[in-house]
C-alpha cells in the first residue's frame, strides 16, 4: 500500500469517528487580547457568543467504503468531502485566532435525506448557530422547511443551483448560478462593445442547459443597449449571413465538448480567412474552465469566460495556506480545500465579530478569499446570493482575470 493510500485510509478512519457518530469536533484557540479600540466594542455587545456552534453537513458516505479491501481509485472518490472538510477546519481555526471558540459538529449526511431528517432530533444540531450544507441540491431542498421553521441559516457551499429552487430566505448561496454568469457576459458586452458596429451572435443548440446560459445573456442585452442580436443553432448556419466590417461578439451557450470543439475550429477559420477574416470575439460557457481546448485558437479568438473561482498560486495568502495544509495533513490541498477554507474563515469571522446578529452583516462585509470574493445581496424570498464573479481571458496561453 503506497503512502498516498495510507494517508486516505488514515483520514477516513478519523472521519468515521468524527462524522458517523456524529461526534462533536471542537476548535479552540488561545484568547487573543483585543487592542484598545476593540475593547469598548466588546463591552457594548450583549449578543456575542461565548462559543459558536457550527454544524457541517457533508456526504462522506463512509458506510459505502470497506477500508480493508478498498482500492486506491475507490478511496480517492471520497476526496471531495474530505478536502472540503479539511479546508473548512483550517478556515475556522484561523477565525478562532480572534478569540472565539467554535464547537464544530461534523455530520455525514451520506447524501441521503433520511439521514438529514434524523438530525432534526439531535440536540447538538438543533443548537447550531450556523449550518454549512448539505452540499447537493436535493439535500438543500429537503432541509429548507426546517430552516424556515427554525429561522436557521443554511449555507450552500458548493451547489451552483438557482436559489429559486429552494425558496428559502435563510439560504446563503456561495456559488454563482448560471443566470448570474449569463448576465455578467451580457453586461461585459454592453459596456465594451459599440452597438453601432457590433453584432451579437448567440450559438445555442437549445438543449435545456444551453438555454439556461443563453437566456440571461439574451435578456440582459434586450434590456440594456441597442445591439442587434442574432441566434443560431451552430456556427455553420450563420456563416453565409456574416457581414464584412462588423465586429462579432459570439456567445457559445454550450458546454458539450463534442459540439464546442468544432465550433471553435470553425470560428478560428472564419477569423483567419486567406481573403480577410471576420472580427470575432468569443465568449464561452463557464464549464469551459474545466475542459481542454486548443489554447492557441481560443486565445486568437480573444475568448472570455466567467468563473466562480480562480486560485492564484503565486499569491502570498495561497502559498501560506498550502504550507499550513501540508503541515497539518501531509498532503496537497485540492480545489475544494480552498473553497472550504474561505467558507470556514469568512463565516467564522462573522460569528466572532457580530455574534447573534452576524446575518445582518452578510450584505455589508465583502471578503476577498483564496478562490473568490464574497459579495452578497439579499432577496426576501431567495436568501443571500453571492454576486461576485470573475471574467477570465485566455492570454499568454493561460487564463488571466479581466480587470
Amino acid at each position: 500500500m503506497n503512502l498516498k493510500r495510507n494517508y486516505w485510509v488514515l483520514m477516513l478512519s478519523v472521519l468515521i469517528l468524527a462524522a458517523c457518530s456524529p461526534k462533536v469536533r471542537t476548535t479552540k484557540k488561545e484568547t487573543a487580547e483585543p487592542n484598545e479600540k476593540e475593547k469598548p466594542e466588546e463591552k457594548k455587545s450583549a449578543k456575542k457568543f461565548s462559543q459558536a456552534n457550527v454544524s457541517l453537513l457533508v456526504p462522506f458516505k463512509l458506510d459505502e467504503l470497506n477500508l480493508k479491501t478498498a482500492t486506491k481509485s475507490q478511496i480517492e472518490k471520497f476526496a471531495m468531502p474530505i478536502d472540503f472538510y479539511q479546508g473548512f477546519r483550517l478556515g475556522l481555526d484561523s477565525a478562532a485566532a480572534g478569540g472565539l471558540n467554535f464547537k464544530l459538529n461534523v455530520f455525514d449526511t451520506q447524501d441521503d435525506n433520511a439521514h438529514i431528517s434524523m438530525l432534526y432530533k439531535n440536540e447538538r444540531f438543533r443548537q447550531s448557530n450556523l449550518i454549512i450544507g448539505p452540499v447537493f441540491p436535493a439535500g438543500l431542498k429537503y432541509i429548507s422547511n426546517y430552516s424556515k421553521e427554525n429561522n436557521s441559516t443554511i449555507v450552500s457551499p458548493l451547489a451552483a443551483s438557482n436559489p429559486a429552487e429552494f425558496n428559502n430566505p435563510n439560504l446563503v448561496s456561495i456559488v454563482n448560478n448560471i443566470e448570474i454568469h449569463g448576465e455578467r457576459i451580457g453586461e461585459y458586452i454592453s459596456k465594451n462593445f459599440n452597438p453601432a458596429s457590433t453584432i451579437v451572435v448567440i450559438i445555442n443548440p437549445k438543449k435545456t442547459e444551453d438555454e439556461a446560459f443563453a437566456a440571461p445573456v439574451r435578456e440582459y442585452l434586450k434590456n440594456n443597449g441597442k445591439f442587434l442580436v442574432q441566434e443560431y443553432a451552430s456556427a455553420f448556419t450563420f456563416e453565409t449571413k456574416m457581414q464584412k466590417g462588423k465586429r462579432y461578439a459570439i456567445v457559445v451557450a454550450s458546454a458539450d465538448r463534442a459540439f464546442v470543439l468544432p465550433t471553435i475550429e470553425k470560428l478560428y477559420k472564419l477569423k483567419n480567412l486567406p481573403s480577410g477574416g471576420y472580427n470575432i470575439d468569443l465568449f464561452g460557457h463557464p464549464n469551459w474552465v474545466k475542459q481542454n481546448y486548443p489554447t492557441d485558437k481560443i486565445q486568437a479568438l480573444n475568448t472570455i469566460i466567467t468563473s466562480s473561482y480562480k486560485i492564484d498560486y503565486k499569491n502570498a495568502a495561497v502559498i501560506s495556506f498550502i504550507k499550513k495544509y501540508r503541515y497539518k495533513y501531509g498532503f496537497e490541498p485540492g480545489e475544494y480545500a480552498f473553497k472550504g477554507f474561505d467558507v470556514g474563515y469568512y463565516f467564522g469571522k462573522l460569528l466572532s465579530n457580530h455574534g447573534e446578529e452576524y446575518r445582518e452583516y452578510l450584505t455589508k462585509e465583502k471578503y476577498k478569499g483564496l478562490h473568490n470574493t464574497f459579495s452578497f445581496i439579499h432577496d426576501e424570498k431567495l436568501g443571500y446570493i453571492n454576486t461576485s464573479l470573475m471574467l477570465l481571458k485566455y492570454k499568454n496561453f493561460a487564463l488571466e482575470i479581466v480587470n
